[in-house]
């Protein structure tokens, strides 16, 4: 070997180094992203608990309406259950097993995945005593956000939320379909009679989210000051598109037949549904299930998505000077992680049938939407301009202020102590120092539109995580693993 080939060899090793390409560890980073959601139970911890620091919690919910609503997570950096996003949540966990089940296994993650979804869709089945009945969402935001205490020492009402027939919410009952129809899927192989009650569950709560139209937070308020959305037909396209792969019925195609594919989107949310039931029924385009119209819309529609993502389409996102997709100011990393998901999703699908995307930019091959996956993934992981992870506890520099209730109070089982409502703010929150608890794996929301990020527990709409940011993390990291 020559000396300057040696030497462009050193060059080359440098700037990868330089651009944490080389020291980016998938696998740690997908422990970590699973053990956040730990930290996010609410109810009765289970023995395998691996969060120590947390304790039992709102063990009473449910009790003042007959219902036994313990368990779920704690949206937010809150101590509220919120169903809307939560629903979303496990629908994304549970795609991460449906398309990468295999790589979660290989770094032997299933059972923690699958653990994380069941912790959600045990808590959903309980919420839905009744065809035509489900609990949105439990405790109150307003009470709840003017107190700052952990979740074992909650003095905040604790009351329960529903839609049912005089309420409807076909976005929150649309939603919830999803989730438990994807988890459904999840749970085949490991647990038929468990993936089947999800299945029964999740039939009921589609046909009530389309005989009772309506917004859930006109029959639930509380939870529009929070979590509004936006409209419920993308709901009950994901949710269609989710039954029709969990049964294989031709009603549900019949119905996303019906609907409106929902144009070119610019964002992939909790709120907005329209791509992940575009791209699973390109998935059927490309499977040759169905063809021509309106079939061709919805694949069409997605296909510009990930064209405006990779930057070749006629619409293409922002990104920040150091790269990353920048959607919103409040948490921009769940709109980053979830459109990473959906392009390493239909990478497996285009590499399966040998297919290609067709942008106005250019024509792409699967490798290069994984690639550019893999830059979203690797600024995240602390690949970026401040050369910081934006995943608690992942590499050597990461937010230490999170804005998370728990995280930030000295655990119960160190100090027994209650920490009251108005005490935590003045003894906790203003306290300015990192948080007495790691919490493990957690993406906060993540740095601005300039790269910029201030690591203060006040800084909620930097600095809080959430249980949807994770969750189409995890199936990304189990594919770049």
């Amino acid at each position: 070997m020559s000396f300057d080939t040696k030497l462009y060899l050193i060059l080359i090793c440098n700037i990868l180094l330089f651009h944490g390409v080389a020291s980016m560890d998938y696998g740690e980073a997908l422990t970590k992203s699973l053990l956040f959601y730990e930290a996010q139970r609410s109810g009765k911890l289970p023995p395998n608990q691996r969060v120590q620091w947390r304790g039992d919690s709102a063990l009473n919910d449910g009790k003042g309406v007959g219902v036994n609503l313990v368990g779920g997570y704690y949206d937010a950096g809150d101590n509220v259950k919120f169903g809307f996003p939560m629903a979303y949540t496990i629908t994304m966990l549970s795609w991460g097993v449906v398309e990468f089940g295999d790589k979660l296994e290989a770094k032997n993650e299933l059972s923690n995945a699958l653990d994380a979804i069941r912790w959600g869709t045990d808590y959903f089945m309980n919420a839905h005593p009744e065809p035509n009945v489900l609990y949105g969402v439990v405790g109150d935001g307003d009470s709840d956000h003017q107190c700052w205490e952990r979740p074992e020492d909650m003095t905040t009402p604790r009351t329960a939320f529903k839609i049912d027939e005089g309420h409807p919410g076909s976005d929150l009952a649309g939603e919830t379909a999803a989730a438990l129809a994807a988890a459904s899927i999840a749970f085949q192989a490991s647990d038929s009679a468990y993936s089947q009650n999800l299945l029964n569950h999740a039939k009921q709560l589609f046909d009530f989210a389309v005989s009772h139209p309506g917004l859930y937070q006109n029959g639930i308020p509380e939870a529009g000051q929070y979590y509004v959305s936006s409209g419920y037909e993308d709901e009950l396209l994901w949710a269609a598109a989710w039954l029709h792969r969990a049964t294989g019925d031709s009603q549900y195609t019949d119905y996303l037949a019906k609907g409106d594919s929902g144009g070119t989107r610019n964002t992939f949310s909790w709120d907005d549904k329209y791509i992940g039931a575009q791209v699973l029924v390109a998935k059927l385009i490309l499977e040759g299930t169905v063809s021509g119209q309106p079939w061709d819309n919805y694949k069409n529609n997605a296909e510009q998505f990930l064209c405006n993502c990779l930057q070749k389409g006629n619409s293409n996102l922002q990104k920040s000077p150091g790269g990353l997709l920048w959607f919103l100011p409040w948490g921009d990393l769940q709109y980053v992680m979830s459109s990473a998901f959906v392009l390493a999703a239909y990478s497996k699908y285009m590499d399966q049938k040998h297919a290609s995307l067709q942008c106005i930019g250019g024509v792409v091959q699967p490798p290069e939407l994984i690639e550019f996956v893999r830059s979203q993934v690797d600024y995240v992981l602390g690949s970026n301009p401040k050369n910081m992870s934006y995943m608690v506890g992942f590499g050597s520099s990461y937010p230490t202020e999170a804005h998370h209730r728990g995280s930030s109070i000295v655990s119960i089982k160190k100090d027994p102590t209650p920490v009251s409502c108005q005490g935590g703010y003045a003894m906790w929150y203003d306290r300015q120092a990192p948080n007495p608890n790691l919490l493990e794996g957690a993406l906060v929301g993540g740095p601005d539109e300039n790269d910029g990020y201030t690591d203060l527990r006040s800084n909620y709409e930097q600095a809080e995580p959430a249980t949807a940011t994770n969750a189409p993390l995890v199936g990304v990291l189990a594919q770049l693993a």
